[in-house]
């Protein structure tokens, strides 16, 4: 070619982890927020219903914890998921500063729907991948928070794909149902 010597090109930059890591997940929460609201709920919703099922905290502080939002947020949550009867609230007897929240039958109705729309969304997400591989993702993703300083993530969800509900010892509101209806006391 007359001694014109072409320039070695340069590998393309590689796409950083990190972003692809944030635009997998913008994907799958845009996709998952479908799921919840076609089932009729929103994620806020579902993580309180979940935390009131399975974990049971004892504060509204526990609680927000639990679901990842601020007190003052979950608060307006709480709020709006009494006005539609998803939750109940009283006083405790014993502290007068204490609310105890009690799931009603439309929010255990509604626990349902929104377990049932999680789990078939996290059947759709990891359809044809091998058991293997996705705790070999989960090993990765938690390793992922890891290296940035990230908590160890929570798992609030054992027992929903069987029914069955674990986590702490039940406590009751000392106006209670009988044993039949869990509560959560926030203070």
């Amino acid at each position: 070619m007359g001694g014109v010597k072409l320039a070695i090109m340069p590998e393309p930059f590689p796409v950083p982890i990190g972003l692809r890591l944030n635009q997998a997940a913008r994907i799958v929460e845009r996709a998952f927020d479908d799921a919840l609201a076609e089932a009729g709920g929103t994620l806020p919703v579902w993580l309180i219903l979940l935390n009131l099922k399975i974990r049971r905290p004892g504060t509204q502080r526990e609680l927000a914890e639990a679901v990842g939002i601020r007190e003052a947020t979950l608060t307006h949550h709480l709020n709006a998921m009494d006005a539609s009867g998803l939750v109940a609230r009283t006083r405790d007897d014993a502290n007068r500063r204490v609310q105890v929240v009690t799931l009603t039958e439309a929010g255990e109705a509604a626990f349902l729907r929104l377990r049932t729309a999680a789990i078939a969304f996290d059947a759709e997400l990891t359809a044809g991948i091998a058991a293997a591989d996705l705790a070999t993702i989960a090993t990765l993703l938690a390793r992922l928070a890891a290296n940035v300083g990230g908590p160890e993530p929570a798992v609030p969800w054992s027992g929903l794909a069987d029914g069955g509900i674990t986590g702490p010892a039940r406590r009751f509101s000392a106006h209670d149902d009988g044993g039949k209806t869990p509560s959560t006391q926030i203070e």
